[in-house]
């Protein structure tokens, strides 16, 4: 499985930008697929997933309300639209796949298996 994640860019507070992860070498539709961030000097963090089981989303609490992530299994593509970006939302995204995690572990970047090259999205205030 390859994933090539896109759409990153700079942007002022406020404002918004729409990520995609496209997916190929096999079809993701019953995979968990997730965006993960990392700011400099910081650990990876969980963001938004999309359960491979019932199709429910979670995200974390400091982007709920203001992001939405959706798939669209016809282009085997995870999108992460972003609103409302704050200055510290800042940080490289990173898209991500599994088709084993439990709900429990979604959170869990070393859980999954397969991820993209990241997109570098920059808020300035």
């Amino acid at each position: 499985v390859q994933l090539q994640a896109s759409g990153g860019g700079e942007v002022q507070a406020g404002g918004s930008l729409r990520l995609s992860c496209a997916a190929s070498g096999r079809t993701l539709s019953r995979y968990t697929r997730a965006w993960f961030r990392q700011a400099p000097g910081q650990e990876r963090e969980f963001v938004a997933a999309y359960f491979r089981s019932g199709g429910n989303t979670y995200y974390a609490d400091s982007v709920k309300g203001r992001f939405a992530i959706s798939v669209d299994n016809a282009k085997n593509t995870v999108y992460l639209e972003m609103n409302s970006l704050k200055a510290e939302d800042t940080a490289v995204y990173y898209c991500a796949a599994d088709n084993s995690l439990i709900l429990s572990s979604i959170g869990n970047y070393q859980q999954y298996d397969y991820w993209g090259q990241g997109t570098q999205v920059t808020v300035s205030s």
